[in-house]
């Protein structure tokens, strides 16, 4: 007898649709065709102990089960419930009526439990879009795809269950959630504050222009003076997630299993922070069986690279075409897969391999040109990526035992996002530009107007200060931004001498 279930395969971050044929006839051999990694063939093993514990016989005839379309490699052992159900089915021991109107997926415990699977957001958004009444599978994995709309979505714990549904015996409720109100319920959830801060008013102010134009930044300093402190802040101030970003971050985090069977839908914006001993795939992500890299996993969030001429040269290159083109594509001889990758660098090191280089207290002790050298393991055209180069001082004993209470980030996350509509709706008519930092060059042009007076202050900074040519379209993106934040129409002198301000690498006698 032929029967038919259906399961998914979860490629990039979209899935695309299995079908399970299994055909039980005359002979006594197992076969499995269409494509299978080692993963789905030791299913067989599983799968029998699975249905032998639930009270049914593995039949002892000839079981030949294809995975359509066969030209698609399938891995991972997330088929082995419908690969069960259709086993049951072609061999007669359940009803075959409501197997075409689900997709069932679920790995197999020998005793019949249905472990978590990966990827059951964008399965469940594929079988919403090909007209399935409902999905099946693992009761950890219910929640984060119950926020499909207009969906049955049933959480199994074992083998049992989903045959009863099958049978008709016994059918529990679908799995509800309100996304919109479990999206409101926890946005903007975060445990740090700005106001934790003591003292760094000019850095706060630095991450706030970041955070307002969506441009990248790198904080300079010795060991201790609050960097990370301050980074790992940033997504407080950012604009809270709308439900369509936090739909593509669940999907992300959801295809790489890293979803937390309680978190429905992700309510707060990633924060990365990678060590710097990271391989460029698990940076930019790939592998043999590909997965989202740091940088996909940060997709409307932060990516925090902490020490960064410490991380290998290679990993940081990889970096440089997903910060322009805000995704990543991953190419392989048999597969190509795609991955968004918008987010924010913050990246932070010292100056110096001693770390006191410009310290106000404590004296550099490292060799002449040291400074230099450490410097020029990060590349030009990634420092040309970031816009702000922000330097932090150690914050002085009166500051740290002061009991003034700094400003909360709720009050700075007002005024960034007063920033972001006026930028919204500069860029209503641009498909997928919503902030100043993603300006191109001609864009820059039209938007970034200076007057005279302006191009006269740029023209000195750059000969006086010794910056290069590349600091140009930064300063002027920079300086439209704190335009914006200042709900100016026009850039004004003092937007750009602020904006001058923070390129401080690009000074040639900064490390000289």
């Amino acid at each position: 007898m032929l029967i038919k279930t259906y399961g998914s395969a979860v490629y990039g971050v979209d899935a695309i649709t299995i079908t399970i044929e299994v055909n039980v006839g005359a002979g006594s051999k197992y076969y499995m065709v269409g494509l299978p990694d080692n993963a789905v063939k030791e299913s067989l093993f599983r799968v029998e102990s699975a249905i032998r514990v639930a009270g049914y016989h593995m039949p002892r005839q000839k079981i030949l089960v294809n995975l359509a379309p066969a030209d698609i490699r399938k891995e991972g052992s997330a088929y082995d419930l419908p690969i069960a159900i259709g086993i049951l089915a072609a061999s007669g021991q359940i009803d075959t009526a409501l197997l075409e109107q689900y997709v069932v997926m679920g790995e197999l415990s020998l005793d019949g439990g249905v472990q978590s699977i990966k990827g059951a957001l964008p399965i469940a958004i594929q079988a919403r879009k090909e007209g399935f009444k409902g999905l099946i599978l693992p009761a950890a994995n219910a929640n984060e795809a119950a926020i499909v709309n207009d969906m049955e979505v049933y959480g199994m714990a074992n083998l049992l269950e989903v045959i009863h549904f099958f049978s008709g015996k016994e059918r529990p409720k679908p799995v509800f959630i309100d996304t919109r109100k479990e999206f409101f319920k926890q946005i903007n959830n975060y445990e740090q504050d700005f106001a934790d801060v003591k003292g760094q008013e000019n850095i706060k102010r630095a991450l706030e222009i970041a955070a307002a134009g969506g441009h990248n930044v790198i904080l300079i300093g010795p060991p201790g003076a609050g960097k990370t402190m301050l980074a790992k802040r940033l997504p407080t101030i950012l604009p809270p997630l709308n439900l369509n970003e936090a739909l593509e971050s669940t999907k992300i985090y959801s295809v790489a299993g890293r979803l937390l069977s309680n978190n429905a839908l992700m309510t707060e914006r990633p924060f990365r922070s990678p060590h710097h001993t990271i391989s460029d795939v698990a940076l930019v992500g790939g592998g043999i069986n590909p997965q989202p890299g740091e940088i996909s996993l940060a997709h409307n969030g932060v990516l925090f690279l902490d020490e960064l001429p410490e991380f290998k040269r290679t990993v940081l290159e990889v970096m440089r075409q997903p910060l322009e083109d805000r995704k990543v594509g991953i190419s392989r001889a048999k597969f190509s897969v795609e991955y968004p990758a918008s987010f924010m660098l913050v990246a932070s090191m010292n100056p110096c391999p001693c770390g006191f280089y410009n310290h106000p207290e404590k004296e550099c002790v490292c060799a002449p040109g040291a400074v230099q050298k450490y410097l020029s393991k990060i590349s030009g055209p990634l420092l040309d990526r970031i816009d702000l180069h922000v330097e932090v001082t150690p914050v002085n004993f009166s500051e740290l035992s002061s009991s003034r209470t700094a400003e909360k980030s709720d009050l700075i996350r007002e005024r960034v996002m007063k920033a972001r509509s006026i930028q919204d709706a500069r860029f209503a008519e641009v498909d997928g530009m919503h902030a100043n930092a993603q300006m191109s060059a001609n864009m820059v042009r039209q938007i970034c107007a200076i007057d005279e007076q302006g191009r006269l202050l740029i023209k000195q900074a750059m000969e006086k200060l010794g910056l290069s040519a590349r600091a140009y379209d930064r300063i002027l993106k920079v300086a439209r931004t704190i335009a914006d934040l200042a709900d100016s129409e026009h850039i004004e002198i003092e937007h750009l001498a602020e904006a001058i301000h923070y390129r401080s690498l690009d000074r040639e006698s900064w490390a000289g």
